[in-house]
């Protein structure tokens, strides 16, 4: 199951850093080139609504002279092009926003999956998934009223209250100094809305979050809730976090229909004030009629645009919300990052796991929020070809050791080494794993986990999983020593039958089975095996260990097993307690490891040189 709701992970981040989060422009390259365009259309608009004003106020003035339609079939002929030209900058905007908007969203959202790849197994084991998925898909829709309404009229809210106050400055003094004492308002009343309204938009997506990440746990986990009659229970539970999501959704709507209304009766008692000036002295002649009607035009053009700058505030709260907490995982540090980047010609040369050995050297590794750590001060060195056996009662930190071979997480003290001579914990000249690429390291790996993952596709795309472009023979052959081939040809399709999400159509042995595939068709030097007869039966265990011994016989195998024996032959058993070694017990008849003949076949394992413990 998932983290509880109030794991730390699982906040949501900031809504953002300012009117435009300097994140966006760092992580999404088109979000750069559609704040140009914005300010370009806005200064396009901003002149736009100046020379609209201004020739209708003409247009008016001259009809009310009973000046005849010469005069006036030119300026109401220009402001005919003018509307036009405003439309085409409204339509132009809002396209390239929306463009802009859904090029940043694929952007973030690529961002977003490589970073999640990058941080790891461990990183992603902290969070809920369906949290990840709903601020990767619902999340950064968000961003749609973002780019298309927000960013346009936050350019707007700056350049036209700036132009109308210079026009009517040139116009009449009196009426700007008016609307410039009175502009200041909106601004403040939508601040003060604005910092409730936050807090209310980071709940509700935090609630949405949750939400998502609940429902799809529960999804998942449903036949086993249903055997133990726990489904109604998990019900109530979802309908309790639905009910407080609608309680926040309404309340955000609240708050923002509450909001525009105060800045609507804000700008609208300001407008009053400056009309009220205006006609009083156009009433006594101190003004005349087609700068009056100038200056009523342009007054609601200066709090228009800051009026819709906070109402379309509240509308990409969400969007931008969910992208503050994209930002806080494409921040986060990858773990086990390379201190050192070899040229390629080092790097293969380094991590050849064939002919040297590895070494740990007093190795701990420790978990946030565990008083213990999983292993605590591990030395041992493996030799080319062995097979090791890990075991140890659950917690032991057996599958902690895997991780670190894996790369999946960085030991918090020692050091693990390729080579070197040395006696073990010292130390002996190896190459230190930490300063070789992740990605050249784990190609000379191969993992089969103990709950192996198949995708949607194909049995034989799941089999080609770490050998991309693999033989359709070769994919064939990997089956069939893993004991898959006769269950796959039994398939509709065969090898080509799609195993549907994460292959429950078939049995946990027959996934298990197709991951061993998969592990012996990458051919890597090292395999790291997690419990791999654990959903087998007797006969297909003893299959399985006799194609491992067989088929790995010049490989370096680690192998986790929780005590129930091994059948392969030509091993060393590590045992774990407390993330500590154990000294080896005494062997007893028939324990791990038992002899290469139990298999049914000659011993095929490679050179079995002792494992060192320290």
């Amino acid at each position: 199951m998932t983290p509880a709701a109030g794991h730390p992970r699982a906040r949501p981040g900031a809504a953002g850093r300012g009117p435009v989060d300097p994140r966006l422009l760092r992580h999404a390259r088109a979000a750069r080139g559609h704040l140009i365009v914005t300010v370009v259309l806005g200064l396009v608009a901003t002149a736009a609504i100046l020379a609209q004003a201004g020739l209708l106020a003409r247009a008016l003035a001259v009809a009310a002279r009973g000046d005849g339609e010469a005069a006036l079939s030119g300026t109401l002929a220009a402001l005919l092009v003018v509307v036009a030209v405003r439309a085409a900058v409204s339509y132009s905007g809002e396209v390239a926003a929306l463009r802009a908007a859904a090029t940043v969203k694929s952007q973030l959202r690529r961002a977003l999956t490589a970073r999640s790849l990058s941080l790891g197994p461990v990183w992603l084991g902290g969070q809920r998934a369906g949290e990840i998925a709903t601020l990767s898909t619902r999340g950064l829709d968000g961003l749609d009223s973002y780019f298309a309404r927000y960013l346009p009229q936050l350019v707007l809210a700056v350049l036209v209250p700036v132009a109308v106050l210079t026009r009517v400055a040139a116009a009449d003094l009196t009426s700007a100094l008016v609307i410039a004492v009175t502009l200041p308002l909106i601004p403040v009343f939508a601040v003060l809305v604005g910092w409730h309204t936050k807090a209310q938009t980071r709940r509700q997506w935090r609630l949405l979050a949750t939400l998502g990440g609940h429902f799809l746990d529960v999804v998942e986990g449903l036949p086993t809730l249903k055997v133990f009659g726990r489904a109604r229970a998990q019900e109530d539970v979802i309908a309790k976090v639905t009910d407080d999501y609608r309680t926040a959704t309404m309340s955000t709507l609240r708050v923002a229909f509450l909001s525009a209304l105060v800045l609507e009766l804000a700008a609208a008692i300001a407008t009053a004030l400056v009309a009220v000036e205006v006609g009083l002295r156009l009433l006594y002649g101190h003004l005349g009629y087609e700068t009056a009607l100038l200056v009523l035009l342009l007054t609601p053009e200066a709090y228009l645009p800051l009026r819709a700058v906070g109402a379309q505030f509240h509308a990409s709260m969400e969007g931008a919300a969910a992208a503050g907490r994209v930002f806080e995982i494409l921040d986060a540090p990858v773990p086990d990052e390379p201190q050192a980047r070899p040229p390629p010609s080092r790097r293969r040369a380094s991590a050849d796991l064939r002919s040297r050995q590895i070494r740990l050297n007093g190795v701990t590794v420790s978990y946030p929020g565990r008083a213990r750590p999983a292993l605590d001060g591990v030395s041992l060195t493996i030799a080319p070809g062995e097979r090791v056996v890990l075991t140890g009662p659950s917690g032991a930190g057996k599958s902690t050791l895997l991780a670190l071979l894996l790369r999946f997480v960085a030991p918090a003290a020692g050091t693990i080494e390729v080579g070197g001579t040395g006696a073990v914990g010292t130390g002996g000249g190896g190459t230190d794993v930490a300063a070789i690429d992740a990605d050249w390291w784990r190609e000379q790996v191969a993992w089969v986990p103990q709950q192996p993952y198949l995708f949607t596709g194909s049995a034989a795309d799941n089999i080609a999983l770490g050998r991309a472009g693999a033989s359709r023979g070769a994919i064939c052959r990997a089956a069939g020593l893993a004991g898959a081939a006769d269950f796959i040809e039994a398939l509709p399709a065969g090898y080509d039958t799609p195993l549907g999400e994460r292959g429950l159509r078939l049995s946990a042995g027959q996934r298990q089975r197709i991951a061993l595939a998969r592990a012996f068709l990458r051919d890597a030097p090292l395999l790291l095996l997690d419990e791999p007869t654990a959903h087998l039966d007797q006969a297909s265990a003893r299959l399985t260990a006799a194609a491992i011994d067989t088929v790995l016989a010049d490989r370096t195998v680690i192998l986790v097993s929780h005590g129930q024996g091994w059948s392969g032959g030509g091993c060393r058993v590590i045992s774990l307690d407390s993330g500590k070694l154990v000294p080896p017990a005494p062997a007893g008849p028939a324990g791990l490891c038992a002899p290469a003949a139990s298999s049914g076949l000659p011993d095929l394992a490679g050179p079995g040189g002792a494992a060192v413990i320290a």
